[in-house]
């Protein structure tokens, strides 16, 4: 809601009239010639008497904390990525070996592993940073490239761990 300031003496001129609220931005008279201007000064800078004054509401504390990352979290949230990785890495590993047993060609397996890996990674990322801030990373430009990915290397792991 914006709030709506006005000078003594628009309510003095106009007891009865109510007081136009202006919504932030307005455009500069038409009228005004450049050279009333100064160089600092904008169009509309300063408000004449008798002319409402719009000012932003301010924000409330639980968006501010939302959409503000802290260097803490933002750490916190990479040092559990870099363990997920770690994890992720070793479990490549074991489903290498897995398809190996299986007869699937070294090679084929080896890829298989690496596609597992880039699955899980992509997966993991997207969820970090889901939660250390969901306001700025839960846009469809994040999710959908590493959601992206990660389907791409589903498919990939798949595929080349029939082989």
């Amino acid at each position: 809601m914006a709030q709506t300031h006005t000078t003594p003496d628009s309510t003095a001129a106009h007891p009865g009239a109510a007081t136009p609220a202006t919504h932030g931005f307005n455009l500069p008279d038409p009228n005004a010639s450049a050279s009333n201007l100064t160089a600092g000064e904008a169009p509309g800078a300063s408000p004449a008497a008798g002319t409402a004054v719009t000012t932003a509401p301010p924000i409330p504390p639980e968006i501010v904390g939302k959409s503000d990352t802290l260097t803490r979290d933002l750490a916190i949230g990479g040092g559990v990525l870099l363990v997920l990785v770690i994890a992720f890495f070793f479990a490549k590993g074991a489903y290498a070996n897995l398809l190996v047993r299986q007869r699937v060609a070294p090679s084929s397996a080896n890829a298989a592993g690496w596609w597992l890996f880039v699955l899980l990674t992509s997966l993991a990322t997207c969820g970090v940073l889901a939660v250390v801030d969901q306001v700025r990373f839960m846009t469809p430009i994040y999710l959908a490239s590493f959601l992206g990915v990660a389907l791409l290397a589903l498919i990939l792991m798949l595929v080349t761990g029939r082989r």
